[in-house]
């Protein structure tokens, strides 16, 4: 897939059109999305009006940004007016929003084109997008194997060349793990760095939105797109957003990088461990000084995030009660209702978490449960900023394991939970964190390096993440799509 970059002076030296561009995207769709399942919905009459009036800009002498024309996939988590937006849930099938969300909103005005909506699992609960209410996507790489999640449908549609680049939500992992186990970037930004407004919530003090891109500086771009204040969210940080790209450099000297001690050990496959030690040691010879760090408390936050999470998402789902909006089911009296509604309309993995976060929140158990595992995410954030004290970025695997296949762990949710043990802490601590690709095991699956800086410094993730990649050759390759 060729870059945001290239593409840009290809529309402005009038070598392509955006509707050329367009339309071939939408042709790769057609051809490979009834294998990977990436999308929803695609949006190829509104792609192509879209792209239609990027070329009257260009036909006009009109200055054009850099993501004008480029073919983009939304995770089905975010609002988009008048189409239709169902989180991969049964219960919002018909549900088609009246406005639209503010990172949606900011794309549409700097010219980007929405090809489609990607799918996820269902209200962005899980690590495989095997909880989608409406079909599984596949890994591009073996499409017996799963895309990892919750926004396995971005990252297996920028895999597979199906859009440039793609949007994501991450509340424990969801734009991070997908990204290490399709083979591209993945970018989960500070919390409050990009606005939530128009993003369906799970867990509101974790859930961000962040970049899918087949090379760092891709995700760069989009990141300084999306990114800033908005009023709309009351977590939105106020403070100037620079231009990422400034960071993108070959050298790492005078950088520190510390190695997450906590991260190497039990439960971590062993082709996985030794490829990110490879890689580790990739980054001494860009210069940068490389030291262990320890976060004693970092195998807290899984399960810690399993309380915290569905206790926010009990609160949040409570608002789907067939009466405001989405699928209803008609019953005698308003708790049949209610009851009727929400048990054909939700998946298990969504009951599941309902129930623990209801159970989690209720009298007697609150103390015990959720307020302990508060305390721990302080700890957590605490031992991230001591170690911060003494390096730039830390570093660590992204997944620890590679792709699995479809069906493995679906009747195992504790077993599927592990999936985000390396990605949790940095939702909890509030922190931006990065998946580039790092090598392959033997089976040819893709294996991520995680990138995790301090609060607000993205910009060192982009050094770290575009020196490494420039001098390997991981991003050049390309699925096969077969298995």
């Amino acid at each position: 897939m060729t870059s945001i970059r290239e593409l840009h002076q290809q529309l402005v030296n009038k070598e392509r059109s955006a509707v050329e561009i367009t339309t071939e995207a939408l042709e790769t769709i057609k051809t490979v999305d009834p294998k990977v399942k990436s999308f929803l919905q695609v949006t190829a009459d509104h792609a192509l009006e879209m792209a239609t009036a990027v070329d009257k800009k260009i036909a006009n002498n009109e200055e054009i940004g850099l993501l004008a024309g480029i073919p983009i996939g939304i995770k089905d988590n975010m609002s988009t007016k008048g189409i239709a937006t169902t989180c991969g849930s049964r219960i919002l099938e018909n549900f088609v929003p009246p406005y639209e969300s503010t990172v949606t909103q900011k794309l549409q005005e700097a010219g980007a084109i929405m090809v489609g909506k990607t799918n996820l699992d269902e209200f962005a609960m899980g690590s495989s997008t095997e909880n989608s209410g409406y079909q599984v996507t596949a890994n591009p790489w073996d499409l017996s194997r799963v895309p990892g999640g919750s926004s396995g449908g971005s990252a297996a549609a920028v895999a597979a060349s199906e859009c440039v680049v793609a949007l994501g939500s991450d509340t424990g992992g969801s734009i991070r793990q997908p990204a290490s186990l399709c083979g591209v970037v993945g970018l989960k930004p500070t919390y409050g760095l990009v606005s939530r407004f128009g993003l369906v919530a799970y867990a509101s003090s974790l859930d961000q939105i962040g970049p899918f891109a087949r090379n760092v500086e891709d995700a760069a771009i989009l990141l300084g797109a999306i990114a800033g204040y908005d009023a709309k969210d009351s977590t939105s940080i106020n403070r100037p957003i620079p231009d990422y790209t400034e960071f993108l450099k070959p050298s790492l000297e005078g950088l520190t990088i510390g190695v997450i001690e906590e991260t190497f050990g039990e439960g971590l496959d062993p082709i996985v461990a030794k490829t990110v030690q490879e890689a580790i040691e990739h980054l001494k010879t860009l210069g940068a000084k490389v030291v262990n760090i320890s976060c004693p408390r970092f195998r807290y936050g899984l399960p810690a995030y399993y309380i915290i999470a569905p206790s926010e998402a009990s609160s949040n789902l409570a608002r789907y009660d067939a009466v405001k909006y989405g699928i209803r089911e008609e019953a005698d009296t308003l708790m049949d209702m209610y009851t009727k509604t929400r048990a054909s309309g939700f998946g298990d993995e969504v009951k599941r978490r309902i129930m623990i976060g209801t159970y989690t929140l209720s009298a007697g158990y609150y103390d015990a449960y959720y307020l302990k595992a508060q305390k721990v995410r302080t700890l957590i954030k605490q031992d991230f900023d001591a170690g911060f004290e003494k390096v730039d970025v830390l570093v660590c695997p992204t997944s620890p394991t590679t792709a699995f296949k479809a069906g493995e762990k679906t009747s195992d949710p504790l077993n599927m939970y592990l999936s985000d043990l390396m990605t949790i802490p940095v939702n909890l601590a509030g922190l931006p964190g990065m998946s580039i690709p790092c090598g392959f095991d033997e089976q040819g699956l893709p294996i991520g390096l995680q990138l995790i800086g301090n609060v607000l410094e993205e910009g060192k993730l982009f050094q770290v993440g575009y020196a490494y990649e420039q001098s390997t050759d991981w991003h050049h390759q390309s699925p096969s799509l077969k298995g």
